[in-house]
């Protein structure tokens, strides 16, 4: 694409930034530099960045929060549009619904539904992604799913036509989308609930809180769960009985906590995590013939 100052020229209302460290922007703390990152303020605002990269024949990569991404240590030759800077409306609609934007952090609007009294959302409270991401990736945990709780997505197309879609239409399946295929912006959801007691609901929240504490590697820089849960079996108990739970790369480590999670112990690099997952993966399925499958998306 055309330089800062040309594109700054031809969009003057959108933040741009230049040559970004993604490590900034990504809970693994691990990434070089974004050529370009447009940071938009209002969907409108987005829609913009998107026609301009459409006329452009440019692709660009969708970034939330950051919490399911591993960045190439070289970074990213191309355009990167953030919604982290995107309006953080939260709504109610009706007498269970709730409309959030899709910047919004999960942990935010879990919060939100418990001080409305609304339940189904309990098992997001820890999620560290934003709305966009997990709608997009079908998050969940402790048995919860955004599949089950959501009723309409609204999104832009790669021409910045605003567009919706219910949840029937979005082809859920596990940690996967239809926005996973089609490359669009989402920009909100809407949530359907269920009425509860909001000590119930914080109750709940607070429980799933500790036994992250208590099972997850919080305390380091990490992706989440590393690989996603093969057919009838668990990604961490494969990799336990391979005795890789500590098994480290550079900077990377199998966590000794929970050995589905890769962390980050200081001064990883993209390459330590691939190595890392790349001998896991061989040695899982050496010892067990099962191929995991990497949950972490890798952006090169």
């Amino acid at each position: 694409m055309e330089s800062a100052l040309e594109l700054r020229g031809l969009l003057p209302e959108v933040e741009l930034l230049e040559n970004e460290p993604m490590s900034r922007h990504t809970t693994f703390r691990i990434g070089g530099p974004a050529r370009w990152m447009f940071c938009p303020k209002t969907p409108q605002e987005a829609g913009d960045v998107l026609r301009l990269c459409h006329e452009k024949g440019v692709r660009p990569f969708f970034l939330g929060n950051g919490s399911n991404l591993l960045v190439s240590d070289e970074g990213y030759d191309g355009v990167v549009l953030s919604t982290a800077k995107l309006e953080q409306t939260m709504r109610l609609e009706d007498d269970t619904g709730i409309y959030v934007q899709s910047g919004v952090l999960l942990s935010k609007l879990a919060n939100f539904a418990a001080d409305h009294c609304l339940t189904g959302l309990e098992f997001a409270s820890g999620i560290p992604g934003s709305v966009g991401g997990a709608v997009r990736m079908n998050a969940g945990a402790y048995g919860g799913e955004i599949s089950r709780v959501l009723e309409r997505v609204d999104y832009l197309d790669l021409a910045g036509r605003l567009c919706w879609a219910t949840a029937a239409e979005c082809d859920f399946s596990y940690r996967r989308s239809v926005f996973c295929k089609q490359p669009w912006l989402i920009t909100g959801a809407l949530f359907r609930l269920r009425h509860g007691q909001e000590t119930e609901i914080r109750g709940d929240m607070a429980e799933l809180a500790r036994r992250r504490r208590e099972k997850q590697p919080v305390e380091y820089p990490s992706a989440g769960s590393t690989f996603k849960r093969p057919q009838e079996y668990f990604a961490a108990a494969l990799i336990e009985e391979c005795g890789l739970k500590g098994f480290q790369v550079g900077g990377a480590q199998v966590s000794e906590k929970h050995s589905g999670f890769v962390i980050n112990r200081g001064g990883a690099t993209c390459a330590d995590v691939l190595e890392l997952m790349a001998q896991v993966r061989s040695k899982v399925l050496d010892r067990t013939g099962v191929m995991l499958e990497p949950e972490v998306e890798i952006l090169r």
